[in-house]
């Protein structure tokens, strides 16, 4: 006990990097959550393409940053497009990787969604005249997008939490600033019990949100049980 006090002294004399590395986390985590959520959306449109090249395209994006580990993305256009002559900021690298990866995650939250749709609601849309972007704006993402607030929830909750590699770029979120502490203290064990649990706390703070949009959005009897 003597010894986390003597770390949360040390953590308070250093608090303002700490805070500095918090607010970049959310930061972070805020912007991948909102593009990578309308990257979902226009990848999911085109997966509903009539040109099937167009479709089979979307397929393979989707299948490549789903299946490609998002550190080696990070590292392939941080650390690799240098030496073609392209530098960018840690942050714009943790965007772009971010939010290609959980495009591609929010995508597929969508289209398994689209599957439950009932298809003669659809044909009846378009029998009374809607064109196919009319469909797919009044009808068929209104649906997809309540049938999958759990599962956009979740990816939101491991926005939060996969924020932490970016530290691996050299981008100053909080799991950065925690690891300079515990180098400079001495006290890894404290350090990384402290931001497991700030992690947690962020974490608690998002389930909470998301709980509330499924009570206000989900569809009635879409809703998850409660254990």
């Amino acid at each position: 006990m003597s010894s986390m006090l003597a770390f949360l002294q040390r953590m308070a004399d250093y608090w303002p990097q700490v805070l500095s590395g918090l607010g970049n986390t959310v930061l972070l985590a805020v912007i991948v959550t909102i593009t990578g959520l309308l990257g979902g959306i226009l990848v999911f449109y085109l997966s509903l393409s009539a040109n099937r090249v167009c479709r089979r395209l979307t397929e393979a994006y989707i299948s490549f940053f789903i299946g490609t580990p998002l550190i080696v993305l990070l590292f392939l256009m941080y650390y690799g497009l240098p030496q073609w002559g392209v530098q960018m900021s840690p942050l714009t690298v943790s965007i772009i990787g971010f939010t290609m990866n959980v495009s591609a995650y929010n995508a597929r939250y969508l289209a398994t969604a689209y599957r439950g749709l009932d298809p003669d609601e659809l044909q009846a849309a378009r029998a009374q005249g809607f064109s196919d972007g009319q469909v797919f704006r009044l009808i068929t993402l209104p649906q997809v997008m309540r049938l999958s607030v759990p599962a956009l929830s979740n990816q939101a909750i491991l926005n939060v939490k996969d924020s932490s590699v970016a530290f691996l770029i050299q981008y100053t979120e909080f799991f950065a600033q925690m690891q300079d502490l515990a180098v400079r203290s001495f006290r890894f064990f404290d350090a990384y019990l402290v931001a497991g649990a700030v992690y947690l706390l962020l974490v608690s703070l998002v389930v909470l949100a998301a709980r509330h949009l499924e009570r206000r959005y989900v569809l009635p009897g879409t809703r998850r049980r409660e254990p």
